[in-house]
Order: C-alpha cells, then sequence, then structure tokens
C-alpha cells in the first residue's frame, strides 16, 4: 500500500502586527483564534493558530508574530494560500463583506481549476477563497461574525512559486507520492501552474507550483509564508515518513515534537520549507475546547518558563 498524505495541514506565515493580525482574521475572516501560544524556536514571539469552530486538521493558518520587514515577493516561496468556502453564492457575499471592510478584491472568476476571489490581509498576504462542494462543510464557529454558511471550511489549495519545474516535480512525486493532476496556462499575472494532488485529491489537498524563472528571489517577511505542512493521520505512519525520507536520502529535522502534533521538516529543491505533521492529538489536548485561545496556553516543557515568557509578551486583545 502506498505511503499517502492526506491533504494541507497548516500553513504558517509571519506577522509583524499581531493585534491587527488577530483583528482581521477572527473579525473579518471570521476564524476562531484555536490557540494562543509562543514559537518553541524562540518563546519571544507569539504563534497564533486560526482555524474553523472545531479546530480541525487542515483548517489553520497560522502566525509567527516577528518584527519583520516586509516580504520581498518573488519565486522560490509560497505565494498565495487559499481557503474553502460553499457555493458561488458564499463567494459573492464575501467579495461584498470584503470590500465593506476596505479590502480590495478581484473579480470572481475560474483560476487554476477554481472559482475563486484574490484578496490580501491588511500586510500584503495573499490570500484566496475558492468554491468547495466536494469536502465536506464547515464546522462553524458560534461567535464568527460571518453566517454559518459562509464560514470558511479549511484551507484549500497553497500555491508555491519556482523558476523550474524539473527540480521540483520529483520530491513532490517520487518522496511525498503526490500526483500531478493537471496543468494550468500561464495568465498575465502567474506563469504556468501545476497541479498536484494528496490522498483523496480536491481544493483541501492540492499543491500548486507555478513555474515564474522571470521573478527574483524572494526574501521572506512580514506578510510571506514561512513554511506548509502536509497531513498524516497518526504516528505510525508519521514514524514511516521518517524512515522513507531517510531511506531516500532527504535531508530532515528528524522526529520534532510539537505537542499538539509531531512534526518532520525538510526543504524542497528551491529551499520552500515544507512539514509532515500528524493530525493529532489536537489544540484540546490542553485546553477546553470551548475555551480554545482565550488565554496563552505554553507545552509543558516550557511551563516552568511561564512568568518569564509572559513577562516578554505585548498584550494583542
Amino acid at each position: 500500500m502506498t505511503l499517502e498524505l492526506k491533504g494541507l495541514h497548516h500553513l504558517t506565515a509571519i506577522t509583524a502586527n499581531a493585534r491587527e493580525n488577530l483583528r482581521f482574521y477572527t473579525q473579518v475572516l471570521g476564524l476562531r483564534l484555536v490557540k494562543r501560544t509562543v514559537n518553541q524556536d524562540d518563546t519571544t514571539a507569539y504563534h497564533l493558530f486560526y482555524g474553523d469552530g472545531a479546530a480541525s486538521p487542515g483548517s489553520d493558518i497560522t502566525f509567527f508574530d516577528w518584527p519583520a520587514a516586509p516580504e520581498q515577493r518573488g519565486t522560490h516561496s509560497i505565494v498565495r494560500t487559499a481557503f474553502r468556502i460553499e457555493g458561488e453564492a458564499s463567494l459573492a457575499w464575501w467579495k461584498e463583506h470584503l470590500e465593506k471592510h476596505g479590502v480590495t478584491t478581484s473579480e470572481i472568476a475560474e483560476r487554476a481549476g477554481h472559482m475563486s476571489l484574490d484578496f490580501e490581509d491588511p500586510e500584503g498576504q495573499r490570500l484566496r477563497l475558492v468554491n468547495d462542494t466536494h469536502a465536506g462543510g464547515a464546522k462553524p464557529w458560534d461567535k464568527s461574525p460571518v453566517p454559518k454558511e459562509s464560514q470558511i471550511k479549511g484551507l484549500g489549495p497553497i500555491t508555491m512559486s519556482v523558476p523550474d519545474l524539473r527540480r521540483t516535480e520529483p520530491i513532490l512525486t517520487s518522496v511525498m507520492n503526490m500526483r500531478k493532476v493537471r496543468t494550468h496556462a500561464a495568465t498575465t499575472d502567474q506563469g504556468e501552474v501545476h497541479v498536484f494532488a494528496m490522498g483523496d485529491g480536491g481544493a483541501s489537498a492540492e499543491l500548486h507550483v507555478a513555474v515564474e524563472p522571470h521573478l527574483p528571489f524572494a526574501r521572506q517577511g512580514a506578510g510571506g509564508v514561512h513554511h506548509v505542512a502536509f497531513r498524516t493521520p497518526d504516528k505510525a505512519e508519521f514514524d514511516k515518513w521518517v524512515e522513507r525520507t531517510a531511506k531516500i536520502g532527504v535531508p530532515t529535522s528528524g522526529e520534532v515534537e510539537r505537542y499538539y502534533f509531531t512534526s518532520l521538516y525538510f526543504r524542497e529543491p528551491n529551499g520552500i520549507l515544507f512539514e509532515i505533521a500528524t493530525d493529532g492529538p489536537g489544540f484540546d489536548v490542553d485546553e477546553p475546547m470551548e475555551t480554545l485561545g482565550e488565554h496563552l496556553a505554553l507545552p509543558p516543557f516550557l511551563e516552568p518558563k511561564r512568568a518569564q515568557i509572559e513577562a516578554g509578551l505585548k498584550p494583542i486583545d
């Protein structure tokens, strides 16, 4: 039986303004803050996780709060993060809603196989809403300002930019066991897009690779993306990915215990950071589902340093 990734787990981006970030993602996009914690490798920085009402794997966009300069856009980077919603009527609702909040939006149109709406957050994080009617309904957040029928269901296709597909495709297909399912011609604002699918496929399990050799090398910063993570259901399958990457000779971090999930990190040939993460144990392992994100949560190994960590964080509410 072929070892398969199940889809997207989370995407982690960078913000230089955690307070505004919290406002936009909860009050404009209507996502739930499902975990308020710190970067485990840099405890001076918040790590904020936004997801659906049930904190489902595959619903999270997360942010490191770093005082970084704005991203310099280019290739060798992740360039757009999509969220899934249900129905073209919801796309129309979102266009009106975002514009009421002063957000400039694109026209609703088909992009890389999905009807979609493009926009940016206040720091220039490039986002997209896609119509997805095939992967189950949303798990709504009762306190969201967005009506239940229009709430974000979870992550949709993630788009990365590379100058040459020939270096990237083998790691996606021969190492990560993705399958190439279609190609879309270049447009006026993006190079040719190659779509790779995982698991059952569909918008929740697609990685889009835009080939853009004319662009400069991106420089990571606020409004940019740090890494993308892919789902594996449990520790047993995770261990197989550790074994597989080692056998093939892919340099990795080895197993990294994040408490809420277990992670394996490695870079594809263009330097873009990938992560394979387990679905569990989940964000309610250390606080009740009903009050997720309301207080600073720390994994057990950081708990003895709580006072020091809290003293170094600025209030964001």
